[in-house]
């Protein structure tokens, strides 16, 4: 993936919370209590995901997003920042940080509760979280922080004709202003089936990830499937998040449709290799590394 010139900085808008997840041989019914198998802390939010996934792909990631003024924001701080991105517009505000309450069986599935705590501050922009949109070679969104907050930031990166990478999750209706300033629509089945096909063909580019089986492209001058690297899932957590931010940092590089996708493909892919959400994102020379043995080059 090759560049004439440096690409600008990904900037995230999004949610970060702490995930407090037990595991149980089978979910409790209403009032009972369980012994539950295994307990651990672990930073998460689609938005802190999709960031360090985007820094560890390789490219210079800006976050905007809030944290409480808690022992979980500063560890949510510090893993961002380990994760290699810059925490500069990172608010502390009273109050707590998000957290997320997961509890998953012996069968993988699971019940989350998710407390916005300090994400649902965010309703807006400060003149210096609208610099760093200006400066931008994308601006990436989700939907688990105030629709306001995205609505704003997406006008700014519009107006400054800046790319924007919207992740409808969790789906819901969209507003028109919001999908004017969307360049790229990144989504699951599941959220496409929910927003529809009428609101999606208003963006200009749409990928709809497919689990195992890649990921779809819709553009002005093409339609393709790509198919995904066959590898050994262990969890499939982090690898819609992984997908995203490698997706963003190939397209602010310069590369074209195809080729981000493929990347972009091959980083959901290696996430789905090991456990966790953020930590199994995948780094840029291994993506490179399963892109070539792939697709070829």
């Amino acid at each position: 993936m090759t560049s004439s010139n440096p690409p600008r900085p990904v900037v995230v808008l999004g949610s970060v919370n702490m995930d407090l997840v037990t595991t149980t041989d089978r979910l409790p019914l209403p009032g009972e209590t369980l012994l539950g198998n295994s307990f651990d802390t672990v930073p998460g939010g689609k938005g802190g995901n999709q960031a360090i996934a985007a820094a560890k792909a390789g490219g210079d990631v800006l976050f905007i997003g809030a944290v409480g003024r808690d022992d979980f924001g500063r560890r949510i701080e510090r893993a961002l920042s380990s994760g290699g991105v810059s925490v500069q517009q990172l608010r502390r505000v009273a109050g707590p940080s998000g957290v997320a309450t997961i509890m998953v069986d012996a069968n993988a599935e699971n019940t989350i509760i998710v407390v916005p705590g300090a994400n649902g501050t965010v309703h807006g922009l400060t003149d210096s979280d609208r610099e760093v949109i200006h400066a931008a070679g994308m601006l990436v969104c989700q939907l688990e922080i105030p629709l306001a907050g995205v609505v704003s930031a997406v006008g700014v990166a519009a107006a400054s004709g800046v790319a924007v990478l919207l992740n409808p999750s969790p789906a819901r209706e969209l507003p028109a202003e919001l999908l004017a300033g969307v360049t790229l629509l990144v989504l699951n089945e599941g959220e496409a089936a929910a927003i529809g096909r009428a609101t999606a063909d208003t963006v200009p580019h749409v990928v709809t990830t497919l689990g195992a089986d890649g990921a779809r492209y819709r553009g002005p001058d093409a339609e393709f499937h790509v198919l995904a690297p066959k590898v050994d899932a262990v969890d499939t957590t982090g690898a819609g998040d992984a997908f995203t931010g490698a997706l963003a940092v190939a397209w602010t590089a310069g590369a074209g449709p195809l080729e981000a996708v493929r990347r972009a493909c091959a980083a959901g892919a290696l996430a789905t290799t090991r456990p966790g959400a953020s930590s199994s994102s995948p780094t840029a020379e291994e993506i490179d590394h399963l892109v070539a043995a792939t697709y070829g080059r």
